[in-house]
């Protein structure tokens, strides 16, 4: 489409106080049961001003982090506006998303709000047998959700047809743009009618995010919701700090870290629910009370689970951003990020639920070496300084365990009634010294408090976050053995396309990403030659990368796909 005008302007404070029901928003009676059912009692901000825009066809640009109900506020306005009698197969919607668990997510809020409407719902993505989505796309559906490597695959393939279409949302659109997907945009864009509405969703705005929005939007609405600000005098007190460490050493890191931490009660971020269900089990395992909060459970478990960590009976919450949008633990002392958020405002959101009303809080990010530049971006974006610490180690854990068990024992002399075990000290001190009985004592009290030992405990590898590879010099490279983990945890994949095939750096992370769980933010550096190319990943995915790489094609070509054998990438012919 043509350039956009300046839009029109609504920005809106995260707490305003005007609150129409759902029905003051006109929408058809199979929704507002749908969303009384599920228990929603009134719109949130995004959705009080994007509905009724959607619902009169404009093309809309949102500012809004996740957890604010933007999928609601786009979902509800598509499916009022579905056609009663579909005469056609094709999709009227197409939703694009950055990543597989978004898809699903997207997928099933449209089926919850939609299902008194009999609307057909296809989530598309990598990992998935594309015959299910092919059999499905020819039956017909209504809406496609699909991250952009896979939407363009089927318009290739001529299974994605997109003629029919009325309106396309790009959801998340800065973390689409920041995976490499921007070109895949683009070609999908070309492809869908000039005439139909567009809606972009973004948590910030970028100057690239703008120049999308112009090109391809008409007249929008433009929607920013505001960061609820805190009260004057009751500034958040958060000390904000952050670990380097591999990959496959984060779970053991995590614990080591509130094991020396001892919060009160905290919540762990996760990017996806399946990592939400493992570690909760491992946490479980290391003897927390650990509970899991993520998508895929049901508001009966989600309350029961937000009960016991109110009450005190569990004191480590899972979860992921989708799943805790709208929590406030009073409690709540600790945040953790088990990865970096790929966008400062996500950080800053995620940080915001301790240190309320004048308590302290404590923020603690865990970040894997190619992380450490995007600590320094939400660092100048906040400016709040994040410091770097060295995991604690095994000293470290035994002497936090020790100075526990003093402040347990100081409450006890202080507060408890110690009478009723007079006559067993004094028995003992007329056999053995005043100090020895004290001693014996306390290690009772130490062992019956904190179970196991820290010796029971291995030390995790302290990481060296190394300067960019430029300042490095590719001549000084260590050659490794085939397969072996590179410092940091990371291990190269050599895929057999290089620039005589036209592949690009946003085709291998499209690639990756739309064929496994992998994340963009956990590629490291990727260097493309002639006939090949090397993709640096997590040593611990290597295999689920080879594994989907060769199950798919790049740039239309099928590729030879393996572990890097020279270890430097040199001397091939």
């Amino acid at each position: 489409m043509s350039s956009a005008p300046t839009p029109t302007d609504a920005t809106i404070p995260d707490d305003a106080d005007a609150a129409p029901a759902f029905a003051d928003l006109g929408l058809r009676a199979e929704l507002l049961g749908a969303l009384s059912a599920l228990g929603y009692e009134e719109p949130t901000p995004i959705q009080r001003e994007a509905i009724p825009p959607l619902l009169a066809g404009r093309d809309l640009l949102g500012q809004a982090a996740t957890g604010t109900g933007k999928t609601a506020a786009f979902a509800l306005p598509l499916l009022q506006r579905m056609p009663d009698e579909r005469t056609g197969g094709d999709p009227t919607s197409l939703v694009l998303v950055p990543t597989r668990e978004l898809a699903v997510q997207v997928s099933e809020a449209f089926h919850r709000y939609g299902k008194d409407l009999g609307t057909r719902v296809l989530p598309i993505y990598g990992g998935q047998p594309i015959g299910r989505q092919l059999r499905a796309l020819d039956l017909g559906v209504d809406v496609v959700v699909a991250t952009p490597g896979r939407a363009l695959d089927h318009i290739a393939r001529g299974t994605l047809r997109l003629g029919s279409l009325a309106t396309v949302v790009l959801d998340e659109a800065d973390e689409m743009l920041d995976m490499g997907f921007a070109e895949d945009i683009e070609a999908i864009l070309e492809h869908a009618p000039a005439e139909r509405q567009t809606v972009l969703f973004s948590a910030t705005m970028p100057t690239r995010i703008d120049g999308l929005a112009r090109q391809h939007l008409t007249d929008p609405v433009r929607i920013q919701i505001e960061r609820e600000q805190p009260v004057a005098g009751e500034a958040p007190r958060v000390r904000q700090s952050a670990y380097i460490v591999a990959r496959a050493h984060k779970p053991a890191a995590l614990g080591r870290v509130l094991d020396v931490e001892s919060p009160t009660a905290a919540i762990v971020f996760c990017r996806s629910r399946e990592e939400v269900d493992r570690l909760t089990e491992t946490m479980n395992g290391r003897g927390y009370r650990a509970e899991a909060l993520h998508g895929g459970m049901s508001q009966e478990q989600r309350d029961r689970v937000m009960g016991r960590l109110r009450s005190g009976t569990a004191d480590l919450l899972v979860a992921t951003d989708v799943a805790a949008r709208g929590l406030d633990v009073e409690q709540l002392s600790h945040v953790v990020n088990y990865d970096v958020p790929s966008a400062p405002e996500s950080y800053v959101h995620r940080i915001g639920r301790v240190g309320r009303a004048g308590r302290e809080g404590v923020a603690i990010t865990l970040a894997e070496p190619r992380e450490h530049r995007m600590l320094k971006t939400i660092e100048r974006v906040t400016g709040q300084r994040i410091t770097v610490d060295k995991i604690p180690t095994v000293a470290d854990l035994r002497t936090r365990r020790l100075e526990l068990t003093q402040a347990a024992l100081r409450e006890s002399l202080l507060e408890d009634d110690l009478e009723p075990f007079r006559a067993i000290v004094e028995s003992l001190t007329d056999e053995f010294d005043m100090m020895e009985v004290a001693l014996a004592a306390v290690r009772l009290a130490h062992e019956a408090t904190l179970p196991g030992t820290a010796d029971e405990e291995e030390e995790i590898p302290q990481v060296t976050v190394r300067p960019p590879r430029e300042q490095r010099g590719y001549e000084g490279r260590e050659r490794r053995p085939a397969g072996r983990p590179r410092p940091g945890g990371t291990t190269q994949v050599f895929i057999g396309l290089g620039r005589r095939a036209g592949v690009r750096p946003q085709d291998l992370v499209g690639a990756i990403t739309g064929e496994t769980q992998v994340s963009g933010r956990d590629i490291g550096s990727i260097e493309i030659a002639d006939r090949f190319s090397l993709v640096e990943v997590p040593y611990a995915v290597a295999d689920e990368v080879i594994r989907g790489l060769r199950g798919s094609t790049i740039k239309g070509r099928k590729a030879t796909v393996r572990r890097d054998r020279d270890g430097d990438g040199r001397d091939r012919r």
